[in-house]
Parts: structure tokens; C-alpha cells; sequence
């Protein structure tokens, strides 16, 4: 495995209780870091990430402005600030046509992966401004850039995301601020509870691997990406989808 410093940073990460924010969070306490989970539905830190000290799980609803800006206060009494922000938070929806989508179950995908994304960063950038230094990883899809068939929420709220993370790079490229997202394939999380048989089957025929991405594999991508030493790329959409998507 390979291993980045992270030691003296603080890392938030959204969507972190579990799946491939947990993955994630795991991967940065064993490199140093301070992590503070955001979640919906927390457990206890050491239930995520071990007996070390330090790290916290709060519960914040990402769709909500005020819980997230009641999150960072917290998290800077907590750790003086934020060094790396992983925004995985994140449902799929229904699999139906789009014009038999639930309009109630729209307004859900959109306000958890698409303003839930919007909102952590709003709130978190201008503290890794002031503080000079911060890295932004934008969790995505392979949806978002191919779109599902039967999932036109969730490819387009994380469509979205992608275009989100573009504009925000070039917005902080002037500072030592990388901001840059990931597109994986689907991989076996709790997310996979939403989806139908079918649907699961016909997004892993798509995969020319011919397997789901394990949440381990996207950590390490991740590790990297949130790291000191990605100095240089920022804006950019990063495949882990097995060969699915190529550009």
C-alpha cells in the first residue's frame, strides 16, 4: 500500500459511517490524518476507525445548509480547521423511466449528491482559503458521465457533481487548493440496497473487468487525490471504472 502524510491534517469526510466514505476515512487515519465523519446516521469512531484517538463522527444531514455550517463549527473546535474535504454522501433512487420518475424521489437524489455537494463545499472552501492550503475530492459516477438507463436522477445529479468540481478548480487554481473528482463504477456498498436485481446485473455487463470496483481500490485512488502531493491537478474527473469509460 502505498502511503501519503497526512499527519497534522484534518479530514472531513461526508457519507464516512459507511461504504466508500468509510473506505476512505480508514485509508486516511492510517496515514496520519484527523478524520471527522459527517453522516446521517453516525456510529462511534472507533466503530469506523479504530481506538485512535482524535477522530469524530457527527450527525449531519448534508441536504441541509444549517446542519452542514453547524458541522464545520463544530469540526474547527474540534481541529482548528479543515485540510481535506471528501464529499461522498450520496443515495441512487428508484430505477424507473424518467417520466415515471417520483417527483418526491428527484428532489431527494438532487438535494443529498448534488446540493449535499454544493453545500460542503460552500461552507468548507473559505476556511482552506484563509488557511492557505486544502484539498477537495467530489465522490461521482461512471452515471455521471455515461448516464444509467432507469436512473436519470442519480446520473444527472452526478453529472452535475462533475461539472461542479470543473468550474470550482479553475475558480481556486490560483491557491494550493486541488479540487477534483472520481467516477467509479458501481461497487457492493448499502447503495446496491436501492437498486433492483435487474439493474445490478445490467450495470456489471457494462464493466469490461467484469466485476464491481471494491471500495479499497477507490480508496486508493483517493488517498493520492487528497494528498500533498497532488500539487498540480485540479478540475479533473478521474476514472476507476474498469474500462467502462474511457475519456
Amino acid at each position: 500500500m502505498n502511503h501519503y502524510d497526512f499527519q497534522d491534517q484534518v479530514a472531513v469526510i461526508t457519507g464516512g459511517a459507511k461504504g466508500i466514505g468509510m473506505s476512505i476515512a480508514r485509508r486516511l487515519a492510517e496515514s496520519g490524518a484527523r478524520v471527522v465523519i459527517w453522516d446521517r446516521h453516525p456510529t462511534a469512531p472507533e466503530e469506523t476507525l479504530g481506538n485512535e484517538r482524535g477522530h469524530a463522527v457527527l450527525e449531519v444531514d448534508v441536504g441541509d445548509y444549517r446542519s452542514v455550517q453547524r458541522a464545520l463549527d463544530s469540526t474547527l473546535k474540534i481541529g482548528g480547521g479543515v485540510d481535506v474535504l471528501v464529499n461522498s454522501a450520496g443515495v441512487v433512487g428508484p430505477d424507473c423511466p424518467l417520466w415515471e420518475y417520483p417527483l418526491d424521489q428527484w428532489e431527494r437524489v438532487q438535494r443529498v449528491n448534488l446540493d449535499g455537494t454544493f453545500y460542503a463545499c460552500r461552507a468548507v472552501v473559505p476556511e482552506m482559503i484563509r488557511r492557505g492550503y486544502g484539498r477537495v475530492l467530489n465522490i461521482a459516477s461512471i452515471a455521471g458521465k455515461e448516464g444509467n438507463a432507469n436512473g436519470s436522477a442519480y446520473s444527472a445529479a452526478k453529472a452535475a457533481v462533475i461539472a461542479m468540481t470543473k468550474s470550482l478548480g479553475k475558480e481556486l487554481a490560483g491557491h494550493d487548493i486541488a479540487v477534483n473528482c472520481i467516477t467509479p463504477a458501481a461497487a457492493k456498498t448499502d447503495l446496491m440496497l436501492e437498486m433492483s436485481e435487474d439493474y445490478i446485473a445490467a450495470v456489471l455487463a457494462k464493466i469490461p473487468r467484469g466485476r464491481f470496483v471494491t471500495v479499497e481500490e477507490i480508496a486508493a485512488l483517493s488517498a493520492w487525490l487528497c494528498s500533498r502531493e497532488n500539487s498540480f491537478t485540479t478540475g479533473a474527473a478521474f476514472d476507476i471504472s474498469g474500462g467502462r469509460a474511457t475519456y
